[in-house]
């Protein structure tokens, strides 16, 4: 992986370190035991304990250096955008206009995007889209059935 700068909300920022904290504190401790209690057992070469245990650590120790190496070229998202106009950091009310259905989104860095939750990637076809545009413009999405229109209707700072 390159050292590509993440964006994060501060909030974004907050949930990774929290993720960091808990895999080098609680689960790192949490497998260490295991490990002790598998090799107490005997012989570790036909240990299945044992060998569960070392590849749960090696998985942990992976997160780690992966939430490391992530959180080392974050940039806060400062959503400097002007009024009315969409920025990094700002929820979108979109509708969509074959559907004539209103959409929230907010736009976060490709490491904090769920859709599940609403949050699309700048980088996202709809991100791209709609960043730096105002209130009230249309803003054409291409898909790979063609365009899908949406205007903006609200941006929230």
């Amino acid at each position: 992986m390159e050292n590509k700068q993440v964006l994060l909300t501060p909030e974004g920022l907050k949930k990774y370190e929290e993720e960091l904290a808990l895999y080098e504190n609680e689960k790192r401790h949490n497998v260490a035991e295991r490990i002790k209690v598998a090799i107490s057992f005997g012989d570790i070469s036909e240990n299945s304990e044992y060998e569960d245990a070392k590849n749960e650590q090696a998985f942990i120790e992976g997160k780690i250096a992966e939430l490391k190496k992530k959180l080392t070229n974050v940039k806060i998202i400062q959503d400097n955008a002007k009024d009315n106009e969409v920025g990094i950091g700002s929820k979108v009310l979109l509708e969509d206009l074959e559907f004539n259905e209103e959409q929230e989104y907010t736009i976060v860095g490709s490491m904090e995007a769920d859709p599940d939750s609403n949050k699309i990637s700048n980088e996202s076809p709809v991100g791209k889209a709609v960043l730096g545009n105002k209130i009230g413009m249309t803003v054409k999405v291409p898909t790979p059935d063609g365009f899908l229109e949406y205007k903006i209707l609200g941006v929230m700072h």
